[in-house]
């Protein structure tokens, strides 16, 4: 049996071998190397003169997951609360956008924030002034918050859809108001599913790089821009970029080490309000 498991999973353990050990292995030895092959920690070091556009990306990246968090935890419960129809429905719809192509997305986008765009032509057909939208860091918040805000209404929903109603019912008999309820009962066991969906935001939303060159212009350089420019720009320096590469790595698993702190701990806290409430 044992055996039989090792079997199944020999697939998995070669594409991980080939499309995640290897990769990682060669930013590593880039990164730490120069252009001759010699070791060298000069890129690592060398990373610090890009502090601003590592700041720069974590605001962004951190306001966008902010924002997907307070319009899609809503959401998700409106959609918790409508009929098993109903919902398919609406999860359909929330991922309906997600079934056409990123770059198509962003670029309609474009047309409605451009100057001369869609909304700008409609405010200035109404009498309004125009207002300058695009290459901002605005624009550039937007488009992140519309293509990963499903990643955050999808693990919501399915967290708060398997809220057992007896225990709002219980916090309820013993004269718990709506407020009260929501704060100690449905917060408490939607954590996993709020921490799940700002991994799922954050991560995605501190390395685009495409969103920022096609909504932001050339004036909000983010870490994903950075790593481009030196892969594929006219900077080539794939020794910089991969040091910048490592580094953002080691970001995302530290603050992914912190969600699941707290993830565990709310899990935990979950558990017991749900075990003393029946």
């Amino acid at each position: 049996m044992k055996s039989d498991s090792k079997l199944l999973s020999a697939p998995y353990t070669v594409w991980m071998t080939v499309f995640i050990v290897v990769p990682m292995l060669l930013v590593g030895y880039f990164a730490f190397t120069d252009k001759a092959g010699r070791f060298t920690m000069e890129n690592i070091l060398s990373v610090g003169q890009y502090s601003n556009v590592f700041l720069r990306s974590i605001w962004l990246g951190a306001l966008a997951t902010a924002i997907s968090l307070g319009l899609g935890y809503p959401f998700a419960m409106i959609i918790a609360r409508m009929g098993a129809r109903r919902q398919n429905v609406m999860v359909m719809l929330v991922m309906l956008p997600m079934w056409m192509n990123f770059l198509l997305r962003t670029y309609a986008w474009m047309t409605l924030l451009e100057d001369n765009g869609l909304i700008n032509n409609a405010l200035a057909a109404v009498g309004l002034p125009r207002v300058h939208m695009i290459n901002t860091a605005g624009a550039v918040v937007l488009g992140m918050v519309y293509n990963y805000i499903p990643y955050m209404i999808l693990p919501l929903y399915s967290v708060l859809t398997k809220i057992d109603r007896s225990v709002i019912e219980a916090a309820q008999d013993l004269g718990a108001n709506s407020v009260q309820v929501f704060l100690k009962v449905v917060v408490p066991l939607s954590m996993p599913g709020v921490i799940s969906g700002v991994t799922m935001v954050f991560v995605p939303a501190v390395s685009t790089f495409i969103i920022s060159k096609m909504l932001g212009g050339g004036g909000n350089l983010l870490i994903g821009d950075l790593i481009d420019m030196q892969f594929l720009g006219s900077a080539y320096n794939p020794n910089l970029g991969s040091a910048v590469s490592l580094v953002l790595m080691v970001i995302i698993l530290i603050c992914m080490g912190i969600m699941n702190q707290f993830d565990d701990g709310e899990a935990n806290e979950a558990v017991q309000l749900g075990n003393v409430n029946h």
